[in-house]
């Protein structure tokens, strides 16, 4: 059957950090939630049967990861991407963010220079800065409401660093790097021995007009390069945890693998490979859909927004459920655009200012949900600014 976007799961009471979570972050549960990025549409029906016949076992014991896992991912990255990755390179772990922790501890020292591009999203800084890492800040350009990465400054940046933490596609500006932006990269990254760490967990969430390039099979040689994917924002199964590092080197890969022994991260948990080997596996015409549901809210929205809310400007994602709305010219500071959004407009948003220097004015609106919230959260805006304006 095909998959109803259109229909409204409620999901108070689940313990859903996104709804449940409303009145610890915002100060009240009365705000549309549209901040924390996981969508409110229900997994692929092909997840939801693997984790119902696992389910149907009753003992849930400790567990190996079959061989058929690292198959399907290995089909998908060539089909999807047209990236060959072979089976020795891959590295299971918890989560992506618990990944990029994992590959600064494993491949810098303590007070070695680590490159962010603000704005970014969070825990890029905290991989940093709570590993005793030094920040080293390569801040995005734009320029008529498109982001770029500034390599002359990303070249400076790199004679002082041993890592950089990219986040391709972007989150939270919707870039998708060029081929051209990439290989320019690669070229900084080659002549100063620096080590990339690319995050492409949004990889599978790309715009029909636009083409998502793996960082690493631009490469010549590919060894400088650590990529982190899962099927978590793809299929919408984050609460489940299980990702991937696909790291071509050995000496890399033997680092990263002696990091994780070290946590003694359990990542063979019964139903997140069950609903890992589902999804890359049978998962794609329900992307397709999504992708399809998305597009047509994200025209949508900026129709409306154009229209509706003059003084706030959308940036075009090409990628990714997430809208990133520049309010400067509402000429409010951080904290009353935030404090505007939640008791005005009673929309929950993720402030752009938590995602770094570039971040001011801004939010960041999730645009996975039931088009019928996404326009609702468009009316609320534009009724409380009218109200705002009496």
């Amino acid at each position: 059957m095909k998959p109803d976007f259109d229909r409204v799961i409620p999901r108070e009471g689940t313990y859903s950090l996104k709804h449940d979570g409303r009145a610890a972050v915002f100060g009240t549960a009365d705000v549309l939630p549209m901040w924390v990025a996981d969508m409110d549409f229900a997994a692929p029906e092909a997840v939801n049967r693997a984790l119902k016949a696992r389910a149907a076992h009753p003992v849930y014991g400790y567990t190996l990861v079959p061989d058929s896992l690292y198959g399907v991912l290995i089909d998908w990255m060539k089909k999807r991407h047209h990236w060959q990755i072979e089976r020795e390179w891959i590295l299971l772990a918890p989560g992506v963010v618990p990944s990029l922790n994992t590959a600064v501890m494993a491949l810098t020292r303590p007070d070695e220079g680590v490159i962010v591009q603000p704005p970014v999203y969070l825990p890029f800084f905290s991989a940093v800065t709570k590993t005793g890492r030094r920040q080293v800040l390569n801040p995005l350009q734009c320029r008529d409401g498109r982001y770029s990465i500034d390599l002359d400054d990303l070249e400076q940046c790199a004679r002082n660093a041993k890592l950089l933490l990219l986040c391709s596609p972007h989150n939270p500006v919707g870039r998708v790097w060029q081929r051209a932006e990439l290989q320019a990269v690669l070229e900084i990254a080659r002549r100063h021995d620096l080590t990339i760490v690319s995050d492409e967990i949004h990889a599978d969430l790309v715009y029909p007009e636009f083409q998502h390039h793996a960082l690493a099979s631009l490469a010549d040689d590919p060894a400088n390069v650590v990529t982190a994917v899962a099927p978590s924002k793809t299929f919408n199964i984050p609460g489940l945890g299980l990702s991937a590092l696909i790291v071509p080197d050995a000496g890399r890969r033997a680092a990263i693998g002696k990091v994780l022994d070290m946590t003694h991260a359990n990542i063979a948990n019964p139903f997140s490979l069950a609903a890992f080997e589902a999804a890359y596996r049978e998962g794609e015409p329900w992307l397709e859909s999504l992708l399809a549901y998305l597009k047509k809210t994200r025209d949508e929205a900026a129709a409306h927004i154009q229209s509706e809310l003059p003084d706030i400007r959308m940036i075009d994602p090409e990628a990714t459920y997430l809208l990133w709305l520049d309010c400067r010219k509402l000429g409010m500071s951080d904290k009353k655009l935030q404090r505007f959004f939640v008791r005005n407009a009673r929309v929950g948003m993720s402030p752009g200012a938590s995602f770094g220097a570039g971040g001011e004015g801004r939010m960041r609106m999730n645009i996975g949900t039931s088009r019928q919230n996404v326009m609702m959260a468009i009316q609320r805006i534009g009724q409380a600014l009218d109200s705002d304006r009496m």
